[in-house]
């Protein structure tokens, strides 16, 4: 039995407009990249900017005995959760796993990294199990052989693709005992390649660290190229302007997946697809994502003829203008889905193994349903989406102008600027069809 919802599963009854809020969301975004044109004249966005925090603070995040406790927390978490994933309840009802794992880890992830920064790449249990593993058998942590560069983001969109398909396509994904397989899988598997190619793996190899780092870069906490902790303008930590290989399909993915997400939840596919349906759901998912590559690669491909770049860099350069409308898609689709059926990890993990506990004395609660209601869903979720394209436009405009000709990034913008438009109708559309 499937119990865990999506994200817009979480509220179909918005008090909202469709057509105005569709017009509207994309009349936003057109005006938004004509004001820019019009008064935006020169780089303004600055990579490695920012003001450094107080010494004391700066200490204090930095310290290692804080990273050794939230090491050590990370890791018992993970430990506790694929334990009760195998031994607890076996109903997905009862059972603290799936929620931990596509509630609490996978959407929490997202607020987590985008105000704390890279934070599991400084927690992640996987690190701390190579390191482990490195220490008994005498491995050396950096491996026995160099990971390829032009492998780039790429290890991280297949497992970003993989995990998505999991989550919105694959039969008894909430099944416990599938969860505690998956964790257990995933865990086995990115530690042997870090044992194979070295620490540095986990960096671009294991997907929900790239995921947190990706996302860690539209933080207002940085750091300098000097590693200075600073607060910095959010969005100048996508200003890097150097293709990176594969961050066009992690980007992708992620804005691919929760447009099909809200594609399941349209009227036309509830009343023509069936939820079990794998094929169809696999193609579909499969369909997004590419139709969100093509229009991405088609756009930046015209922008290149126009300004005169090469075809075969300029997508790669704008890459990471992408990672504010995946930001923006993420909190539209899973915003109310987090709020309440996140609340069942903490009633659930009162009593991790049915076993009449009430360790936090939340056993038996029941979901507050008001913690989100419709107007502030509705509210939240399409200016998610509208803000997300607005942010990408600007850091595109910027870094246009500082990577090309300034007589000719006006005209190189347009195909760009046109793509924010549609997407953003047609993402408002997928949100408001449920």
């Amino acid at each position: 039995m499937q119990v865990l919802a999506h994200g817009l599963g979480g509220r179909t009854d918005l008090p909202l407009d469709a057509v105005a809020a569709i017009a509207g969301g994309g009349t936003a975004v057109a005006a938004s990249f004509l004001a820019l044109t019009a008064a935006w004249k020169r780089p303004r966005l600055r990579p490695g900017a920012g003001r450094p925090l107080p010494p004391r603070l700066a200490r204090l995040l930095d310290s290692p005995a804080l990273t050794a406790a939230a090491r050590a927390a990370a890791l018992l978490a993970t430990v506790l959760v694929t334990l009760v994933a195998f031994a607890g309840p076996p109903r997905d009802t009862a059972n603290l796993a799936p929620w931990a794992l596509y509630v609490t880890f996978w959407v929490g992830l997202v607020p987590a990294s985008v105000l704390l920064g890279p934070v599991w790449k400084r927690v992640n249990p996987l690190r701390t199990l190579h390191a482990g593993l490195c220490r008994v058998t005498g491995i050396s942590p950096d491996g026995a052989r160099t990971l390829p560069s032009r492998l780039g983001w790429w290890p991280a969109a297949a497992w970003l693709a993989g995990f998505v398909w999991l989550e919105l396509v694959a039969p008894n994904r909430s099944d416990p005992r599938v969860v505690g397989a998956l964790i257990v899988a995933y865990a086995v598997v990115n530690v042997v390649l870090a044992a194979r190619y070295g620490r540095g793996w986990f960096d671009r190899g294991d997907g929900f660290e790239a995921y947190s780092t990706l996302l860690a870069r539209l933080c207002p906490l940085g750091r300098r190229g000097d590693g200075v902790l600073v607060l910095r303008t959010p969005l100048t930590g996508i200003m890097g302007g150097a293709a990176e290989p594969g961050l066009v399909a992690a980007a992708c993915v992620l804005i691919g997946s929760t447009g099909f997400d809200g594609i399941t939840r349209t009227t036309y596919w509830r009343d023509n697809v069936d939820p079990a349906d794998l094929v169809a759901g696999t193609l579909g998912l499969a369909g997004a994502i590419a139709a969100v590559t093509v229009l991405y690669l088609a756009a930046t491909r015209i922008s290149a003829a126009l300004t005169g770049g090469d075809p075969r860099e300029v997508p790669g350069r704008f890459a990471a203008t992408l990672l504010p409308i995946a930001l923006g898609y993420t909190l539209a689709h899973y915003f109310s889905f987090f709020l309440l059926e996140g609340q069942m990890t903490f009633i659930l993990a009162s009593d991790p193994f049915g076993t009449g506990l009430n360790l936090l004395g939340s056993t038996g609660n029941r979901v507050d349903h008001d913690l989100a209601g419709p107007t502030l869903t509705a509210q939240v979720q399409v200016n998610a989406i509208v803000l997300g394209h607005i942010a990408a436009t600007i850091a595109a405009h910027d870094l246009a102008l500082r990577t090309q000709p300034p007589d000719r990034a006006f005209r190189g913008q347009l195909p760009i600027a046109a793509v924010m438009v549609a997407l953003t109708c047609a993402g408002l559309f997928a949100l408001l069809s449920g």
